[in-house]
């Protein structure tokens, strides 16, 4: 493999990684203080299993965070449907993450926290599992982790690979490093031309490099507790609900004003906010109560009374039974600067989209959705106006037809990332 040209800033850093222990355990201390690491398996952050490596040949998936590992599950299920012999390694970088993948994870796949970017602590990980393939998700790339992979000749794949354009600023002001980086990785599948065109300009190859769209939308609808669902719908007793999901701070206040105004005419109308970081929901509770309403909050397991005007979902994992109750859903990080989350999971399950104007991290997907009038955008002012009129059933229904056909038209994304990993796997270049 071509290991591309010599990089002053990327040599300083890998020396500076080669003798980084004190600067990961004070790393690790400050996370485990702050909340961030779980402490039964900090040792994992510095390369340290329990668990024994599995027989036969490893792939090794990385991922940030909850979005992009989720994204995951339903590929890996299906290679490792076609190749019982493969086992699955899964690493993740946060605590929130572990606990959504507990209960999801496919046959012979183990999740491990990915150790620090610390050389000594890669190569003891490297040692112990010894993947034939690593495959990264999305964008996550640490200079150690792929100078350590590299130089071992194990392949690497980039799929679903997402770069925006503040990373893409970031990145090239060190040029050298990127192009040296990214000569280091066979294969990448881009989700957009936007992101293939970042990569050519740090200097991937073009021989490297294809756009299949992106992964989720060839992903498994998210999980449902049916059981809890069907007690939920009971406590409902035939009330209409809509759902603002993966909220930030500042969204659940304009959420409440739309609630407001859709109590206008849809009497005993529930909201049910699912902030995306979980732990602010008793201050978001809070908040609430102390403007007047009438909450409910789901982790101090108040139930849903006649009543409840305001429901917080601040749980980890819930999210598919969410869009399943919810017939509209106003999906967060869009009326604040965030970037927007993924609109295909409420697709997929049949919930009406709709947005805020700032949804540049999935910017091809929703102009797609827009397209085919599968989304609403909205702003703060027109929330209420739009709620009102979507959970007509017949505005709802078809929003959310013309959202999952949309959806439904990736489903080869999955199919081309095992083609090119089960090529890889084999030998193919």
């Amino acid at each position: 493999m071509a290991k591309g040209p010599r990089s002053r800033i990327l040599s300083a850093y890998l020396a500076w990684s080669d003798r980084a222990t004190n600067f990961g355990e004070q790393t690790l201390a400050r996370r485990l203080a702050q909340g961030k690491e779980d402490g039964d398996r900090l040792a994992e952050r510095r390369g340290q299993s329990v668990l024994p490596r599995p027989d036969g040949p490893l792939v090794w998936f990385h991922a940030a965070s909850v979005g992009e590992s989720v994204s995951l599950l339903e590929m890996i299920r299906r290679m490792g449907e076609e190749r019982p012999d493969l086992s699955f390694l899964l690493t993740t970088g946060t605590v929130t993450s572990a606990t959504v993948l507990a209960e999801r994870l496919p046959e012979r796949t183990v999740h491990q926290y990915v150790p620090l970017d610390v050389r000594p602590w890669l190569r003891r990980f490297l040692d112990h599992w010894t993947p034939d393939l690593v495959v990264l998700a999305e964008g996550e790339i640490w200079p150690g982790m792929l100078h350590e992979v590299t130089s071992r000749e194990v392949p690497v794949a980039m799929i679903n690979a997402r770069m925006t354009d503040a990373s893409f600023r970031r990145w090239r002001w060190a040029r050298g490093a990127a192009t040296s980086l990214l000569a280091r990785i066979n294969h990448v599948q881009a989700q957009d031309k936007a992101t293939a065109d970042r990569l050519l300009a740090l200097g991937l190859s073009q021989t490297r490099l294809e756009v299949t769209g992106t992964l989720k939308e060839g992903s498994g609808a998210l999980p449902d507790n049916e059981a809890e669902r069907g007690h939920l719908t009971a406590l409902l007793a035939g009330r209409p609900c809509w759902l603002a999901a993966s909220t930030h701070p500042g969204e659940e206040a304009l959420a409440a004003e739309a609630h407001a105004q859709g109590l206008k005419s849809w009497h005993k109308l529930l909201l049910i906010i699912a902030p995306r970081h979980p732990e602010r929901g008793p201050n978001i509770a809070a908040t609430l109560r102390r403007d007047g309403w009438k909450v409910a909050l789901r982790s101090a397991d108040d139930e849903i009374g006649a009543e409840t005007q305001i429901y917080v979902a601040d749980t980890v994992g819930e999210m598919g039974m969410w869009y399943r109750l919810c017939p509209v859903t106003f999906l967060g990080g869009s009326l604040v600067d965030v970037g927007g989350h993924n609109p295909f999971e409420p697709a997929a399950l049949g919930s009406a989209i709709l947005h805020g104007p700032h949804v540049g991290n999935f910017a091809d997907i929703f102009d797609r959705l827009r397209a085919a009038r599968a989304v609403r955008l909205v702003t703060a002012d027109t929330l209420g106006d739009a709620v009102t009129q979507v959970l007509e059933p017949d505005q709802a229904a078809g929003m959310a037809h013309a959202a999952w056909e949309v959806c439904s038209e990736g489903a080869d994304v999955t199919e081309k990332a095992m083609d090119l990993l089960f090529a890889m796997l084999d030998g193919v270049d």
